[in-house]
C-alpha cells in the first residue's frame, strides 16, 4: 500500500477537521441557490451579470490582500513552499483581471460599476486582515477559504449532468478547475445577484478555491 508523506497526512487531517466543524457554512457557501441555478441552467443571466460586475471589484481588492499574505509568509512561515503556492494563486488572479474584458462583453463599463454593500463589507474585511496585528495563520486561513469556495462552487457547475449555460461555462471552467467569517461575507456576496442590499436576502453562508492548507 502506498504511504502518503507525513506532511500530506497532517494537512489532510487539518482540512478534514475544518470541514467537519464548518460543514454547514461550507455547504451553504458552495451550494448557494445562485450557484445551483447556474448548475441547473435556470440562472437569470441578469443576476449573473450583476455578480460578475461585483466580482470584478472584489478581485481588485483581493490582490493587495494576497500581497499582504505573501509579506506575512516571508516573515512568519517556516515552510518555504507557502510562498510558492500563494504566488501561484496571485498569478492566476492576474488572469482573473480578464474580468474587465468579460464584463465589457456583457455591455458593462468598469467605471460604471457601483459596489454593493455586501461587496464593500467583504473588501473591508480583507483590508482588516492586512493589518500587521493579524497573524499569518489567520490571514492564510482566510486566503485558503476564499480560494477553496471559489473552486468548489464552480466545480459543481462543471460536473457531469450539469446544465450550465454554454455562455457561462468558460467562466466556471476558469474558477472551477482542478476563521470562517469569510463564509458569512461570501453568502452575502452571492446574494447580491438577487437584487442588492434592499432585497430580501438568504441567510448568510460565501466562497472557500482549491489550495493546500498551509497552517
Amino acid at each position: 500500500m502506498e504511504m502518503k508523506p507525513r506532511e500530506e497526512v497532517e494537512n489532510s487531517g487539518i482540512i478534514d477537521t475544518w470541514m467537519t466543524k464548518h460543514r454547514l457554512l461550507f455547504t451553504g457557501a458552495t451550494r448557494h441557490p445562485f450557484v445551483l441555478s447556474i448548475r441547473d441552467g435556470t440562472v437569470d443571466l441578469s443576476a449573473f451579470k450583476t455578480w460578475l460586475e461585483q466580482d470584478y471589484i472584489f478581485v481588485k481588492a483581493f490582490s493587495p490582500f494576497a500581497a499582504s499574505v505573501v509579506m506575512k509568509a516571508s516573515k512568519e512561515s517556516d515552510d518555504s513552499s507557502d510562498m510558492e503556492v500563494i504566488m501561484s494563486v496571485m498569478s492566476s488572479q492576474k488572469a482573473d483581471m480578464r474580468l474587465k474584458s468579460e464584463i465589457v462583453k456583457w455591455g458593462v463599463q468598469p467605471s460604471d460599476i457601483v459596489p454593493q454593500k455586501a461587496n464593500l463589507d467583504y473588501c473591508r474585511f480583507l483590508e482588516s486582515l492586512m493589518s500587521p496585528d493579524v497573524e499569518y495563520t489567520v490571514a492564510i486561513t482566510a486566503f485558503w477559504a476564499i480560494e477553496a469556495v471559489y473552486q468548489a462552487s464552480f466545480a459543481l457547475c462543471l460536473e457531469d449532468g450539469s446544465k450550465t449555460p454554454a455562455e457561462l461555462r468558460e467562466t466556471c471552467q476558469r474558477w472551477g478547475n482542478d476563521g470562517f467569517r469569510v463564509l458569512e461575507h461570501e453568502v452575502e456576496f452571492w446574494n447580491m445577484s438577487r437584487g442588492g442590499p434592499d432585497q430580501p436576502q438568504l441567510q448568510k453562508p460565501h466562497m472557500i478555491s482549491e489550495l493546500v492548507v498551509l497552517v
